[in-house]
Parts: structure tokens; sequence; C-alpha cells
């Protein structure tokens, strides 16, 4: 049992479960919206079980290929995929049932859902390829969760929206700009290895300007989210928390690089909760 529980705890370093936070509270932003209200247990179950299944195959993809870069990297030689408590061919079989799962949950959520799978896994499992040729690997990585709201607005409505691209293109710009700031953690490495980054390729001052423009995109986005799904007061509360917690967000790195860990997981896990909260409340009261 022990055993087991020790193998369990290794999967879950791997794909870093508690990240989840990030994608999770999105799509159920989706699903709020286009049901205007409660959606249902079913749904809210697959929806669960869609994000997880996704995200373990993408992170667990990312993991089998980058066993060679994590080697080389300090900051990640800890890894189970490094240090020998996961084989390759365990990470190799977690990935695929992962995503043998994720096809599974859609074929019971909608038509439009199962069709759109495969290519859903194929857009998340690709940020692992591009970080090896082009620094627009940030941009994939934040397409991959981006995607979170349109899956939710599949599940209900069978429909993709206009709200939902506009939340989704928002979600994009505001990933790939946490993802900026966290990869400056490993600017010398990318370029000792050859690995493409914004931060290896443009430097730390322009990466850091980068990461502001794209999180100022992602409030105009979601700014225009909110008025194309004809939002209430607190749809625009959610807009000024999100502007005022990532203005705190690049404080806390611009002041010291050390932060960069409590600017990544405390102040984004933090935004993508509040804002659920706020758009839930939005749906209850208009």
């Amino acid at each position: 049992m022990n055993k087991l529980l020790k193998k369990l705890n290794d999967f879950n370093e791997l794909v870093m479960f508690k990240h989840s936070i990030f994608s999770l509270p999105f799509i159920f932003i989706a699903m709020i919206v286009a049901a205007k209200g409660w959606f249902g247990f079913s749904l809210l179950v697959l929806g669960i079980l869609a994000a997880l299944t996704a995200r373990n195959f993408a992170m667990g993809f990312n993991r089998y290929l980058d066993r060679d870069i994590d080697a080389l990297n300090p900051r990640t030689v800890n890894r189970p995929n490094v240090d020998g408590r996961l084989s390759a061919n365990q990470i190799l079989i977690f990935t695929f049932a992962n995503a043998l799962g994720f096809i599974l949950v859609a074929y019971f959520v909608n038509d439009l859902a199962l069709i759109l799978s495969l290519p859903i896994l194929i857009i998340i499992g690709s940020y692992s390829y591009f970080k090896r040729f082009s620094f627009l690997a940030h941009l994939i990585l934040g397409i991959s969760l981006g995607l979170a709201p349109i899956a939710g607005v599949v599940a209900v409505s069978e429909t993709i929206t206009l709200w939902s691209i506009l939340l989704s293109i928002g979600v994009m710009f505001w990933v790939a700009g946490f993802d900026l700031l966290y990869s400056l953690q490993d600017i010398d490495v990318d370029k000792k290895l050859g690995l493409h980054s914004i931060p290896s390729k443009f430097g730390v001052k322009n990466t850091m300007n980068i990461s502001k423009v794209f999180h100022a995109l992602t409030i105009v986005f979601w700014f225009f989210f909110v008025v194309t799904s004809n939002g209430g007061t607190f749809a625009y509360i959610a807009i000024l928390v999100s502007v005022l917690m990532l203005s705190y967000e690049h404080y806390l790195v611009n002041k010291d690089f050390r932060k960069i860990d409590k600017a990544f997981f405390t102040v984004n896990g933090y935004l993508g909760i509040v804002f659920f909260f706020l758009i839930l409340l939005d749906t209850i009261f208009y």
C-alpha cells in the first residue's frame, strides 16, 4: 500500500497536479455563462475529468520528451522523470492512458466534443516540440490552456460562441504572460542548451515588457468577453480585480526575481478562483 501511495505521489509531482487550478476555473466560467447558471452534476464531473486528463496528458508528454533537458537543468534535475523514480515507459503509459481517458470523456459529453478531442490533444502536446525550435512556445502553452473556455461552452451548448473565443484569447495571453516571467528562471540554461525562449532570445528587460503587453491584451479580451456575453456589474468587477492582481504580479517580479514563484503560483492561482466566483455571482444576480 505504501509503495502504491509513493508511486501516486511521484505521478502527482510529475504533472504538478496543484497547477490544475489555472485552467479549471475558466472551464467552469464558460459553462456557467453558456448555461446561464447551473449546468448539471453530470457535466460538472465530466468537466473536471476532461480538464484533469487533458492536463495530465500534456504534462506527462512534456516530461517524457524533456527527460534529457530536465537532467541538465539544476532547477528540474530532481523531477521524477529524471531521478529514476518513474521510468520512461511508466510515463509513456500514464500519458497515453490520460489521452484515451480524455477522448472517452469527450464521447460522453457530446458529438462536437468528441470530434474536437483529438485536435485538442495534438495542440496541447505540441508545446514540448515548439520550445526546441521557436520562441513562440510560450503562446502555444497559452493556447493549450486557452482551449479550456471553448471546451466548456462546447460541453454545455455544443457550439463555439464569440464570447468564448474572446475569453479563450484572454486566457492565452494571461498564461503566456506569466509563463514568460516564470521562464526567466531558466534563461541561462536555455541559452546553454540552445532552447528557444523569449528570455533567451530577447533578454530579461524585453521579456518583462512583452509580458506586460500580453497581460494588457488579457484585460482587453476579457473586457470584450464581458461585453459580448452581456455581463453585469460583478463581471466588470472581475476585470478590475484582474487588473489589480496582474499589476501586483509584475510589481513582485520587478521588485525581486526571487518572488517569481509567488507571482506565478499564488497570484495567478487566486486570480482564476476570484474571477470564477465573481462570474458566478454575476450569473446569480443578473
